[in-house]
């Protein structure tokens, strides 16, 4: 199974609106510039993720997106079934024709590994990764700042 570019995008940008969105509504073009997604395809994926209630938009001066959910109410498979993405590893889409008309030897394997998969992205939410991602920028500076030549190890508070 492979994640195409459909769902990667939709879920960066969904979480760009997450850091982000507390400041007011975000417009695409902040995102498109942010993220290097061209803002026609950021168009066409805000289109479904407003039409399954993901996100809301605002018009206007000042308008943009914001999210229309708490962000722990949000998951990644969520993101990702809005925009139309599979998360199906068998060959058949799960209609047990893989061979010849006939369940292929292998289709319980890729089945059950689908089901994994989906049980996973599930289970983190946007405020899961915009945890993991705010722990990590504090991770990274504390690193780049013990390796500095000529700098104290005692990390600044």
């Amino acid at each position: 199974m492979r994640l195409t570019t459909k769902g990667r995008f939709a879920v960066t940008a969904m979480m760009d609106l997450a850091l982000r969105g507390g400041d007011g509504p975000v417009t695409l073009a902040e995102i498109s510039a942010r993220q290097g997604i061209s803002l026609s395809y950021l168009e066409q994926l805000f289109g479904k993720l407003r039409r399954h209630g993901l996100v809301n938009s605002v018009r206007g001066p000042g308008g943009g997106y914001r999210l229309a959910k708490p962000t722990q109410d949000v998951s990644v498979a969520d993101i990702i079934l809005a925009v139309d993405e599979p998360i199906d590893a068998t060959q058949c889409g799960g209609k047990e024709n893989c061979q010849d008309d006939h369940k292929c030897l292998t289709h319980d394997l890729w089945a059950n590994l689908n089901n994994h998969i989906f049980s996973y992205l599930r289970s983190v939410t946007l405020a899961q990764l915009v945890r993991d991602h705010q722990g990590a920028g504090a991770v990274s500076v504390i690193q780049v700042t013990e390796r500095r030549p000529g700098a104290s190890s005692a990390v600044p508070a």
